[in-house]
């Protein structure tokens, strides 16, 4: 028989364990069932002795910010030092879009602003999200930042956050801008191919003459 000290969870059963439940957190009613699981792994880790590494706890911190629980996520990351961990671009990522998913616009942007200070590049999911919030709370000057810093980085936004930012352009009086903006990304963006750029196009020309 296994001795009770071999029998005891490694490191590694617990990154396995994590990573399987993170695969069900598919939608926001559904990752608060699986949270309490996950907050119960965390407290039997810290009973067991078991130090955590950059990837687990960067996976306690995509839990908590998949479920919105941005402070229990910032909490984490803060703790990440007292472990012998850095953040890392995951770490920012995944707290960064819950921010902007919460409504915290402006926190999520700073943690944007952090961790592209330190070289670090967002995902495609993360910058989307974030220049369409940013957006969204007419901060379009900043959405524009973030939008050419995303293309500058060899990602593409998609149709509707291309869409997000033009359109909200126009009631502010900034339809010339608009359709500058549209066609400097179409130079600038390799994905953007012919019938996306005239999908846009056709749709300013809608929403700009409806604000006429």
């Amino acid at each position: 028989m296994l001795k009770s000290e071999d029998s005891k969870p490694t490191l590694k059963t617990y990154s396995l364990l994590f990573n399987s439940l993170l695969k069900r957190f598919n939608k926001l009613n559904v990752c608060y069932v699986y949270l309490h699981s996950v907050r119960s792994m965390i407290k039997q880790m810290k009973a067991n002795g078991v130090i955590p590494d950059t990837f687990v706890l960067n996976m306690i911190i995509k839990a908590y910010s998949k479920c919105l629980e941005l402070d229990e996520a910032i909490k984490v990351f803060r703790e990440m030092g007292l472990y012998g961990c850095e953040p890392n671009a995951y770490s920012y990522g995944y707290i960064a879009k819950g921010l902007c998913e919460k409504g915290r616009v402006n926190q999520g942007f700073k943690f944007l602003q952090e961790m592209r200070g330190k070289s670090f590049v967002p995902s495609a999911s993360t910058y989307v999200v974030i220049i369409c919030s940013l957006s969204m709370n007419r901060r379009f000057e900043d959405a524009i930042e973030v939008l050419f810093d995303m293309l500058e980085n060899s990602k593409s936004p998609d149709h509707l956050t291309y869409k997000t930012v033009l359109e909200g352009l126009c009631p502010e009086g900034r339809a010339d801008e608009a359709f500058d903006l549209l066609d400097e990304c179409k130079k600038g963006d390799v994905n953007m191919n012919e019938k996306m750029y005239k999908a846009l196009l056709r749709e300013l020309h809608y929403i700009c003459r409806e604000g006429e």
